[in-house]
């Protein structure tokens, strides 16, 4: 189990191994950023990995480009925390 923080906020939440963010976010009942089809096809739930490190799934590069990948961005329905994680929600007002 791992502790994802969001820098934004004062919000966190614990997030199991094999759950994805949005998963572990939905599953313990906080809200820190927008949820859409939970699949990866509508990048809806963009966040940036400020700390710590994530397994990722394939992302469509519609929604997250490499260059954007590369700085830590990702879908929050596509990558698995391998320890605690701060992310950032900021990047959703820059949409």
């Amino acid at each position: 189990m791992h502790r994802v923080e969001q820098v934004d906020s004062e919000k966190s939440f614990i997030c199991k191994e094999a759950e994805t963010l949005l998963a572990g976010m939905e599953r313990a009942g906080v809200a820190m950023f927008p949820i859409g089809c939970r699949g990866g096809g509508c990048g809806i739930c963009k966040v940036k990995i400020i700390e710590g490190e994530v397994e990722k799934e394939k992302m469509s590069r519609t929604h997250v480009t490499l260059n954007e990948e590369n700085d830590g961005i990702v879908l929050a329905c596509r990558v698995r925390p391998k320890g605690n994680v701060k992310i950032s929600t900021a990047i959703q007002n820059k949409q």
